[in-house]
């Protein structure tokens, strides 16, 4: 059969609720091309206007991961779309055929047709229809993406054609804000996708049941279970984590197009550590200083507590005057710190309180019990008493206190005076023991002070001031020469 008397009808390849896919030949071009023919609808009105709507939409994306539209036209009031022909199978054959891919293979799979989704949603339109069926392999083994019949403008809303309570898509893989009623966005694309994936790792879609609306109600309520605990086998973590996140229940929570095809397509998948960002390289520590981190936005600090350099990512220049000033700061540490430096300080410093304590104790307890600088060692302590008897050849009537003889030498000008005394004995008694007073004879005087110089009153009876000598019982008088 030839078509608008260009395209050759080969053999049928597919057939829908819309219409029948032909491989054709384009004998104007001389090529194979993908030819879909509308059915003839007699229920349903809106059909030609959704065929009409899918032209539109596929020829509006030019991408490598979707199948291009050639054409479009009339022949015998029946509308016909020329595409793009996929020499490959379908997803859905694959699964038929061979059952679970290996994760390095659906991983290609999914980058590929992430990308394809994105270049779709960059031109404001929703696929709705995401499933196995709809994504085609080449010879090759590339992924295209197909069949944009139900696929929505984002800009217009009435552009979908969707009968009031009807729910357009396949239920295995419908996304849970679809099936409340909601409108479809690209996140419901990447829900449907997840699924697509999920069944390719485990062979089996992530919710099943018996009927539609028990169905509904898992992509609404349950959790997938976690494909490794179906038995998947080498599926790193990595993987299984993004692909859960790809079916989560909020659209909000999902990852975008373009997103997961820049996570498969770099090999994240494989759950590789990420490169970080490069940095300026840290200052180099001392060899005797702690070891110390840095980073940037961060201060470095060593285990002393020290604030040291903060490591900018300048240029070479400022990293030479920042690489000087961290060596000499480091020099003038190990001059001052260390554990062995603060123990020797703190040695010397005990030693020389010791020292200074001894010193202070031994001046106190060895300052002599003298009474003036020159008194004799054996002197009775009776020299502090308050009141000095003056002699009768050093004192005359009437006087308040003793007179020093010229001639009497100096040890008669030594002797203190009157009331001097205490303001110069120490309150401490000497250690030594005092030596015992001499026993008071009226022949012994006391003291003589060199030729008739004044004598000590005996210490146990002392004589009344201004006396002419009384008391003095046969002594020495030392009359004066």
């Amino acid at each position: 059969m030839l078509l608008a008397g260009r395209y050759r009808l080969d053999v049928e390849i597919g057939r829908g609720g819309m219409g029948e896919v032909w491989r054709a030949y384009d004998e104007t071009l001389a090529r194979a091309v993908a030819l879909k023919l509308l059915l003839p609808q007699d229920t349903d009105a809106t059909a030609a206007s959704r065929f009409r709507l899918e032209a539109q939409t596929a020829g509006r994306l030019n991408h490598p991961n979707v199948v291009g539209v050639l054409d479009f036209g009339e022949y015998d009031n029946r509308l016909y779309l020329v595409m793009e022909l996929v020499e490959g199978d379908s997803l859905a054959g694959v699964l038929n055929g061979s059952g679970a891919l290996p994760a390095e293979r659906v991983a290609l799979l999914a980058a590929q047709a992430s990308a394809g989704l994105a270049a779709a949603h960059a031109q404001g339109i929703v696929h709705r229809d995401v499933k196995p069926a709809n994504l085609l392999l080449d010879a090759a083994g590339t992924l295209k993406i197909g069949d944009f019949g139900i696929a929505r403008f984002l800009d217009d809303p009435g552009a979908a054609l969707t009968a009031t309570g009807q729910i357009i898509g396949t239920g295995l893989y419908l996304a849970p804000e679809r099936a409340l009623g909601k409108p479809a966005g690209p996140a419901s694309d990447m829900y449907s996708l997840g699924c697509v994936l999920y069944q390719l790792l485990s062979g089996r879609p992530p919710f099943e049941a018996d009927t539609a609306v028990a169905l509904l109600h898992q992509h609404l309520d349950s959790a997938p279970v976690p494909p490794r605990e179906l038995g998947v086998a080498g599926l790193p973590p990595a993987f299984e984590n993004y692909l859960l996140g790809l079916l989560a229940k909020q659209p909000e929570d999902r990852p975008t197009a373009q997103q997961a095809a820049e996570w498969f397509a770099q090999g994240a998948w494989r759950g590789l550590p990420e490169p970080l960002p490069e940095v300026a390289p840290p200052l180099r520590p001392s060899t005797a200083s702690a070891a110390m981190t840095a980073g940037p936005g961060a201060y470095a600090t060593s285990e002393t507590g020290s604030p040291t350099t903060y490591a900018l990512p300048a240029t070479t220049g400022h990293r030479t005057a920042a690489r000087a000033a961290q060596t000499g700061r480091s020099g003038r540490s190990r001059g001052r710190g260390g554990h062995g430096n603060r123990s020797k300080l703190a040695a010397t410093a005990a030693a020389a309180a010791l020292f200074i304590a001894a010193m202070l104790i031994g001046m106190r307890w060895f300052t002599p019990d003298t009474t003036a600088e020159g008194t004799e060692p054996d002197a009775p302590p009776s020299a502090s008493s308050p009141a000095a008897v003056p002699s009768a050849d050093s004192a005359t009537p009437g006087s308040s206190g003793p007179r020093a003889d010229p001639a009497a030498g100096p040890g008669a000008a030594d002797t203190p005076a009157t009331g001097t005394v205490a303001d110069v004995t120490p309150s401490t008694p000497p250690p030594s023991p005092t030596p015992p007073a001499p026993a008071p004879t009226a022949a012994a005087p006391t003291e003589e002070a060199g030729d008739g110089g004044p004598q000590q009153p005996d210490p146990e009876k002392p004589l009344p001031a201004g006396g002419d000598g009384e008391g003095d019982d046969g002594g020495d008088d030392g009359g004066e020469d």
